[in-house]
């Protein structure tokens, strides 16, 4: 019987879909230096589904090292534009270089969630979801931008589906909860059978 998850992330927008599942859990970021993972597989010609998943699995074995005998959580989201990837925006000018990337064109936005237990993967699932933009204008695109807080801003990438994010788009298929970045009915069915 699990007692309680690990959830090796500070996403409060992951963590929110935990609450709202009924799936107890403690957060506890994996501080994991993103930027370097991404630059040293990249250099391997990694695509952006392949550093997802090794992201989501550094993170939940680096927590469960540490956390023996508890289940752990580790998941990640990256943007996938014609195989670039795309990561979170460092400033308000780079978030703007992202949506005219965006603007008018369809991505993949891909969410990889990994299970680990004394420092290893017990488990991993990735899904992806479409999302086709609209056009823009330069203005209405820095409008849009203005509207969306710093702390949203970094932590969750250039849009939340969730919130303003939702009006930039013309279409958005797959599940809403992989695009806010861990695809909880795969996550329940796994648990489910651990019981």
């Amino acid at each position: 019987m699990l007692n309680k998850i690990i959830l090796a992330s500070k996403s409060k927008v992951r963590k929110d879909i935990l609450n709202k599942n009924n799936i107890e859990s403690i957060v506890e970021p994996s501080n994991v230096d993103e930027d370097i993972v991404k630059l040293s597989l990249l250099k391997e010609n990694a695509t952006p589904e392949i550093i997802s998943k090794n992201l989501a699995e550094l993170k939940a074995n680096k927590v469960s090292a540490k956390r023996q005998g508890e289940t752990v959580i580790g998941a990640d989201s990256v943007i996938d534009l014609d195989g670039e990837l795309i990561s979170k925006p460092q400033s308000r000018e780079e978030a703007m270089k992202i949506l005219k990337k965006l603007n008018g064109k369809s991505h993949f936005l891909i969410s990889s969630v990994c299970i680990s237990k004394n420092g290893s993967m017990i488990w991993n699932y990735t899904d992806k979801a479409t999302l086709t933009m609209k056009n823009f204008s330069d203005f209405e695109l820095a409008e849009y931008l203005s509207k969306i807080s710093d702390e949203k801003l970094y932590a969750y990438n250039v849009y939340q589906i969730e919130g303003e994010g939702r009006k930039l788009f013309t279409s958005i298929k797959g599940n809403e909860d992989t695009i806010m970045g861990l695809p909880i009915k795969k996550i329940k069915e796994y648990l489910n059978l651990q019981k």
